[in-house]
């Protein structure tokens, strides 16, 4: 079981909530909205640590006392113990991973980009298959998803995307999918129908608060716009809306097409540069600690960090956590939190 007070401080979490609740009643609470929303943000991402823990050490004190009651003879209050002990162990196992949300941009949005690599159109259908798993995981979460970019493949599927997935703690979910996925099955686009091996990268950056300060200079940067390419439909594609950034000093390019504003579409990408300066310099500032940011190699062979094997047989492994199951169509469903709870499980216990 979850030795709670090791890793959670319920106390100071409670003495916070109620500091944030009095700071709500005051009569001056909403002149400045931005900063009321702010603690409203805090107060609900407190209560939503607290409350399971609360829940956790009531039911704990609860079965205590029917063990203490409970005669040897008495079958039904026995019944209910064993009950009662088998939900308390499944909810506690929920709590612990929300527990393992420990990073300070865990709670933030996220970026989620996705790159065909080695391939040809077999990668870039196999990208195609990979946005519609994380779109999938997403729906079944109640997360919102805003398409930022899209690169059609020049056969089929998807070269290059990228999204924006708002939700509680989805950066904190999704951070371990960093990395290269590799596909192996007998191809579509294969008269001979041979079995390929296609690779996809994934990045994922945590939206930045607005209060984070990433300077960033005209003088910096190079503004690219051009027509939009992707499937937004005949009205974003009839004027120079996307916009392209590049960050001259380090190379970073970032790029959207969403909207058919420019100015909203500028205003995006500058948001998605300032997150990855942002993720750079936490980078460069943990570089030994920070084994996730190390995870970025070259989009082939022996570089992935899980495997989807269709062809000889069903498989889906993570090459990190050694978590794996032969439901490979579920996974393709967005049935990923197995993976996504194994690698939250794993990094723990790399520190």
């Amino acid at each position: 079981m979850l030795n709670l007070g090791g890793i959670f401080d319920l106390e100071s979490k409670l003495s916070k909530i109620k500091e944030l609740e009095k700071i709500m009643s005051r009569p001056d609470f909403w002149n400045v909205q931005d900063e009321a929303n702010k603690v409203i943000a805090q107060l609900k991402d407190l209560k939503r640590q607290a409350e399971p823990v609360q829940k956790v050490e009531s039911d704990m004190k609860s079965i205590s006392e029917l063990i203490e009651w409970a005669e040897p003879e008495d079958g039904e209050i026995l019944k209910q113990i064993n009950t009662e002990l088998s939900g308390l162990e499944k909810a506690m196992d929920k709590l612990e991973i929300s527990l393992l949300f420990s990073g300070s941009e865990d709670s933030c949005n996220a970026f989620l980009s996705i790159h065909a690599g080695a391939g040809g159109t077999e990668s870039c259908d196999w990208a195609s298959m990979l946005l519609r798993m994380y779109k999938r995981w997403a729906e079944s979460n109640e997360f919102s998803v805003e398409e930022i970019d899209f690169l059609a493949g020049d056969e089929a599927g998807v070269k290059g995307v990228t999204i924006l997935i708002k939700g509680v703690f989805v950066y904190g979910r999704l951070k371990g999918e960093n990395g290269v996925h590799r596909l192996v099955r007998i191809s579509p686009f294969d008269s001979n129908k041979r079995r390929h091996t296609s690779f996809v990268s994934v990045e994922v950056i945590p939206e930045i608060d607005k209060d984070i300060n990433i300077e960033i200079k005209d003088e910096e940067i190079r503004v690219d716009v051009y027509r939009s390419s992707g499937a937004g439909g005949q009205h974003v594609n009839t004027t120079d809306s996307a916009v392209r950034i590049t960050h001259l000093s380090t190379g970073i390019v970032v790029q959207c097409q969403n909207e058919r504003s420019q100015i909203k579409n500028r205003a995006t990408a500058m948001k998605m540069l300032q997150s990855k300066l942002y993720e750079l310099e936490l980078k460069q500032r943990q570089e030994k600690s920070d084994k996730h940011n190390q995870q970025k190699k070259k989009i082939e062979w022996g570089s992935q960090i899980r495997s989807y094997v269709m062809h000889p047989y069903n498989m889906v492994k993570d090459h990190r956590t050694a978590v794996e199951t032969g439901n490979v169509q579920a996974i393709m469903d967005g049935k990923i939190d197995a993976f996504l709870e194994g690698f939250l499980k794993w990094q723990a216990n790399q520190g």
